[in-house]
């Protein structure tokens, strides 16, 4: 059973204006739907109260006729990394227990709440957001609603947000993107994720994993309510000026970014090219030799897990134990690495991405798999071996737009009988508003293709 919160955030509007629906029958519908064994570990807390006074209070102010914002009394979830006020924020962790709670909300966390939304609760993740597998050894794993009959994994690390969309249990998920996290699971599970800039939301109150990737950002069920979700958090709404396909510049890059790719995926993206070169797109492909230089670049323990090493150095000291794992691997990775060795890090990756913002002169966006691979069975993944390189196919392809700190959107591009397939769309720094242009012009393209 699904929330009726799957319908887009206008179709919602125009229902509730029409008197056919309520905003607190809404929220009720969603808060019985979440207790559902479909929700299994979606949500790590829920705030039932919380979410009916948000709904009552925009029914109540509907009826006096003020004027709502868009996301006004609707169902929003939040991922386990934000801040809320008088709650330690856990990050998908067991280690947090007993740390001091948040002395207010994250911001992203507060504009959600001044625009009225209802928040529904917080969303299971990876631990500290440190996978694109989304699988969580401590609070369960949420299972991905795109496979009835088999247990896959929802992609990571904001898997119990993109869960919480496909159910229909929230209009719009806040989760974050340091290496896909946005865009893994919003592939895996058929939704629309949208990686802005870095710097378009202020990252104030979200537990951090990586400060020089670190994305606050959210997923949707379509390119406008993610556009609605960005506004809110961003506290400034994009100017989108629409364009049409017809001679739109797409460039297709060959290196790295098709690489292990699984037929399934293969065949959804090839099949969603020629549609858009069919509706007058120019799609070409071009060689971007660049994205080939991130391992090399990265090499030196890896910009998350010596960030990350830095922000757990007492946690871990202490606590290690209690990590995943998984998670305590990838971060013990950065604690060797010495500060020269990064800051040349920093000064060849700022050399990489002007080169490539060159090289992209002339196109309207690069289009390629956001993952090269269908979400896998979660039992799949069991071994280490089998997870790291799961993990690693995963993260490729996105962690590059993070290193470019660009901006992208995840597209479903599947055929209502496959697996969910992301095609991603992706930009320069700073180019936000006009990729969202693009992705509203590419948008009915593949859901028609």
């Amino acid at each position: 059973m699904r929330g009726t919160g799957n319908l887009p955030i206008a179709t919602l509007r125009e229902r509730i204006a029409r008197g056919e629906l309520t905003h607190e029958a809404l929220i009720r519908q969603v808060l019985e739907a979440a207790a559902l064994p479909s929700a299994q570990h979606v949500f790590t807390r829920t705030y039932a109260d919380a979410a009916l006074a948000a709904a009552r209070h925009a029914d109540a102010a509907q009826k006096a006729g003020v004027q709502l914002g868009a996301l006004a009394g609707l169902p929003v979830s939040v991922k386990d990394l934000y801040d809320v006020a008088g709650e330690t924020t856990m990050a998908g962790s067991a280690v947090c227990e007993g740390e001091p709670p948040a002395a207010r909300d994250a911001v992203a966390v507060a504009r959600l709440r001044t625009q009225g939304a209802a928040i529904v609760g917080k969303t299971n993740m990876t631990e500290f957001a440190f996978s694109g597998v989304g699988i969580n050894p401590h609070y369960g794993t949420p299972h991905n609603p795109a496979d009835a009959g088999m247990p896959r994994i929802p992609g990571g690390s904001s898997s119990g947000a993109a869960v919480s969309v496909a159910l229909g249990l929230a209009v719009a998920g806040l989760g974050s993107d340091t290496g896909g996290s946005i865009r893994i699971p919003a592939a895996l599970c058929g939704l629309v994720g949208f990686k802005s800039t870095q710097s378009r939301v202020p990252r104030t109150g979200a537990f951090e994993l990586a400060r020089s990737l670190d994305t606050v950002c959210a997923m949707a069920r379509s390119v406008e309510d993610c556009l609605v979700a960005d506004a809110a958090i961003a506290d400034v709404p994009l100017v989108v000026r629409r364009r049409p396909l017809r001679g739109l510049r797409l460039a297709v890059p060959r290196t790295l970014m098709f690489d292990s790719i699984e037929t399934p995926v293969a065949r959804a993206f090839e099949r969603s090219v020629q549609a858009l070169s069919a509706a007058g797109a120019e799609v070409v492909d071009i060689t971007l030799a660049e994205l080939a230089e991130i391992a090399s670049i990265n090499a030196p323990g890896g910009f998350s897990p010596i960030e990350a090493s830095a922000v757990h150095r007492e946690r871990f000291a202490a606590k290690r134990e209690g990590f995943d794992s998984r998670v305590a691997a990838r971060i013990a990775l950065g604690t060797e690495v010495r500060a020269a060795d990064y800051i040349v890090m920093q000064d060849h990756r700022r050399d990489w991405i002007g080169r490539v913002g060159h090289a992209l002169e002339g196109f309207d966006a690069l289009i390629c798999p956001t993952v090269p691979i269908i979400a896998p069975p979660i039992a799949s993944l069991a071994e280490d071996a089998a997870f790291f390189q799961a993990n690693g196919l995963l993260l490729r392809n996105t962690f590059a737009i993070n290193f470019l700190d660009g901006c992208a959107f995840s597209l479903p591009c599947h055929a209502p009988d496959e697996l969910p397939v992301g095609l991603m769309l992706s930009s320069v720094r700073g180019d936000d508003a006009r990729l969202a242009a693009v992705a509203l012009a590419v948008e009915p393209v593949l859901r028609f293709a």
